[in-house]
């Protein structure tokens, strides 16, 4: 069986995700303005949110990381989907709110572990991201869930500087071409 995921490129996969993701953060961030422009902020967050996990799934899958890694990777997103549609169902928060924080658990375990396969940037980013996304769970009994807001913005440079780097472990360097303009030279596809 060929596995369509391996025709697309590490960038487009992590673009996806953080386009599916940036709405989320939005509503968040700022539920007045979103909930101007969309009338159910549970829509605008959980659809958003669920299509953004199931375009990490994929990305799980490209990133270079241990076998036990990429199980907690997907361990973390079946969570997540699963607390995004028990959300779109009515299911009080009391009930969703902590399957979501273990699986976020399982999600920083994945995201710091495959960032150490990474340039710089990735693995500094990634480290705090999945150590933050872990962490807060341990401490969420005395902290508001408005302590875990930052931690979606480091999520999503994190992926903004996977899909610069298209996934490789080093940064694009730029070189002259033959009419002395500069291009990109590999790590793009």
């Amino acid at each position: 069986m060929t596995d369509p995921a391996r025709f697309l490129s590490t960038r487009l996969i992590a673009v996806a995700a953080l386009l599916f993701f940036a709405p989320v953060v939005a509503s968040f961030l700022a539920p007045a303005v979103v909930s101007f422009a969309v009338a159910d902020l549970a829509w605008a967050r959980n659809y958003p949110g669920i299509l953004f996990h199931l375009a990490l799934f994929l990305l799980v899958a490209k990133i270079e990381a241990p076998e036990w890694a990429r199980a907690a990777g997907y361990g973390w997103l079946v969570l997540d989907v699963m607390t995004g549609v028990l959300t779109l169902n009515g299911v009080p928060h009391e009930i969703y709110d902590f399957v979501r924080l273990g699986g976020h658990i399982f999600g920083g375990i994945w995201i710091a572990t495959a960032s150490l396969s990474g340039s710089t940037p990735v693995k500094v980013v990634g480290l705090v991201t999945g150590i933050y996304l872990s962490g807060f769970t341990f401490v969420s009994p005395f902290l508001s869930l408005k302590v875990l807001g930052p931690n979606a913005i480091l999520v999503l440079v994190w992926l903004a500087i996977i899909a610069w780097q298209n996934g490789s472990k080093a940064p694009p360097r730029l070189t002259p071409a033959p009419s002395g303009n500069r291009v990109p030279s590999s790590g793009y596809s």
